[in-house]
């Protein structure tokens, strides 16, 4: 027999039994939606936060208090709430310690969910206002569109003076002939003049950097207090050749700052961009791995469904197999129509859980503002293992089938 007629004559069994055919892809549908559904949303959200993790520039690190992110909870985060805060005494004894060894040194210190006013426009609760140097745009990656940066000056004197972002400037100056510069507006309800006007940066995973209403970091001790803050600092290396040096030596200076003995570990988080994806791509991992784990289980549980379906369907068509033997059909013949058919359900159960799988996950990226992927790597891996599910939990009942004798078959009732 030919392959095609074998194929036909296993579409067509499968289709005389649409209900019992429909119940046991169902199995193998929801083990592949839950993988491929776990998988899109974990990818779309890695791709997301990625980009948004990527926050520092290049050959950059930053020393924190806080590590950038906590995946763990309970006394592991009270080890860091315990810790001393980094004070603007300790930035600027580390920056002595390090002088002419970086190319950028950029404190900066936030202060969330501030509005902005100016004339009778407002601004949503929503701006960032940042304690920080001229550095900021170095380190961050932005960049002026008009007006000027901060400078060493405006720190030194501690000037009221505001570099604000994208966001400000269209809710505050809507109209387009309006110029932010040299205006008077409030943020946080201090009052600073305008010197400077970040481009456009956008956002990713929830994050906006247009928001942003930059402040020398002395005149923010001035207006919103100087204790119980912690500072983050950030650091450009020079070259990408003296990055692991330059992180080496602020370790160095930073436990000399803080007084530690060499036996005492580190009470401060040292990081970059690649480190926080690392970390990220860890957590994700794990994710995969348990997702995976789970949804192999329920394909296993969909498999045995399938093996008994298909005993069930041996029983049933004996007295066929019996005549198709008795006219010629091989063993072989029989075999490969059975292994088809177990294959057949698998595959369909499978590209129907990948497609619900794929859309699920996408929206749950969509919700969690990450954008849509398609994730043809575990697609392909899931079509495989529906193959080897219909293979391995088909080949015994088809060898069953093969197996039986034609005159023992055709006397079956």
């Amino acid at each position: 027999m030919r392959f095609t007629e074998i194929l036909s004559m296993a579409l067509h069994s499968l289709g005389a039994n649409k209900l019992r055919s429909g119940l046991t892809m169902f199995g193998i549908t929801v083990g592949v939606f839950s993988v491929i559904g776990v998988m899109t949303i974990v990818g779309a959200l890695q791709r997301a936060i990625e980009d948004g993790l990527a926050f520092l520039g290049s050959n950059t690190f930053q020393i924190a208090k806080y590590p950038s992110i906590q995946i763990f909870g309970g006394s592991v985060s009270d080890k860091y709430a315990n810790r001393r805060d980094i004070t603007y005494d300790d930035v600027q004894r580390l920056e002595k310690l390090l002088q002419g060894q970086y190319a950028a040194f950029c404190p900066k210190i936030f202060n969330n969910g501030k509005q902005g006013v100016y004339g009778g426009y407002k601004t949503n609760p929503n701006i960032s206002i940042v304690g920080t140097n001229k550095d900021f745009l170095v380190v961050n990656q932005h960049s002026i569109e008009s007006g000027r940066n901060l400078n060493d000056e405006d720190v030194e004197f501690a000037r009221s003076v505001v570099v604000i972002g994208q966001d400000l400037k269209r809710r505050l100056f809507p109209n387009e002939f309006d110029d932010p510069l040299d205006k008077l507006i409030k943020v946080g309800g201090k009052t600073y003049r305008v010197v400077g006007v970040l481009a456009v940066k956008g956002g990713s995973f929830g994050n906006n950097n247009d928001n942003l209403a930059l402040i020398p970091i002395t005149r923010y001790f001035i207006d919103y207090g100087k204790y119980n803050r912690t500072i983050n600092v950030a650091i450009q290396a020079k070259s990408q050749a003296e990055f692991e040096q330059t992180i080496d030596k602020a370790i160095g200076a930073m436990r000399v700052v803080r007084g530690l003995e060499a036996d005492e570990e580190n009470d401060f988080e040292i990081y970059s961009n690649d480190s926080l994806i690392n970390t990220f791509d860890q957590i994700a991992g794990v994710v995969k791995v348990g997702a995976f784990i789970i949804s192999f289980i329920a394909l296993i549980t969909a498999g045995i469904g399938i093996m008994n379906i298909m005993l069930v369907s041996v029983t049933e068509r004996t007295k066929e197999i019996g005549i198709r033997k008795s006219v010629g059909a091989k063993k072989r013949n029989i075999l490969m129509q059975f292994l088809i058919e177990a294959v057949i359900l698998s595959e369909i159960g499978g590209l129907i859980g990948i497609l619900l799988g794929v859309i699920g996950g996408n929206l749950g990226a969509a919700m969690l503002s990450a954008n849509a992927i398609f994730p043809w790597d575990w697609a392909i891996i899931g079509l495989v293992v529906c193959s080897l599910i219909g293979i391995s939990f088909g080949f015994f009942p088809a060898l069953k089938a093969a197996s039986l004798d034609p005159i023992e078959a055709l006397r079956f009732e």
